[in-house]
């Protein structure tokens, strides 16, 4: 065999590895991106299944003092909250109950619980802001009223 036979088969092998490596990396990505996929399909059910069960609670404060955010994280702190399956909401056309705050009277709070569905009042209740945060009882207050009617 000549040098240029020798040089031509060697870039046919060398052609060769390149095109199988290619291929391999392809099917890679490939696979990689179609696992991912499932993943994320996966991952989209077990939420959906998760917040079905649960009850979806947007909270509202008509409160200069008291903003919603601060409830709201009161409220995701307390167990109960979560062992009686709620979870917090930030759409109110997506939620099943809306808790709402305003202030009434100096330290004066009320907190009205609506379900949605029937626009009935559910629970309520009057609280003060002496002696703790309006935030935190208002959480407190909140589960033990939605435990009686659960």
């Amino acid at each position: 065999m000549t040098i240029r036979a020798e040089k031509f088969f060697e870039a046919r092998i060398h052609l060769r590895v390149l095109v199988f490596t290619l291929l391999a990396t392809n099917a890679i990505f490939l696979f990689a991106a179609k696992s991912a996929a499932q993943n994320v399909a996966l991952n989209e059910a077990v939420t959906r299944a998760r917040t079905a069960s649960s009850r979806r609670v947007f909270v509202r404060s008509k409160s200069l003092l008291v903003r919603a955010a601060v409830v709201e994280d009161k409220l995701l702190k307390q167990r109960e909250f979560k062992e009686l399956g709620f979870v917090i909401t930030r759409d109110p056309a997506d939620a099943d109950i809306v808790l709402e705050l305003r202030h009434d009277l100096l330290t004066k709070y009320v907190f009205s619980v609506v379900d949605v569905k029937t626009q009935t009042v559910i629970a309520s209740g009057k609280l003060s802001s002496l002696g703790g945060t309006v935030a935190g009882k208002v959480a407190k207050r909140f589960v033990k009223e939605m435990s009686r009617t659960s």
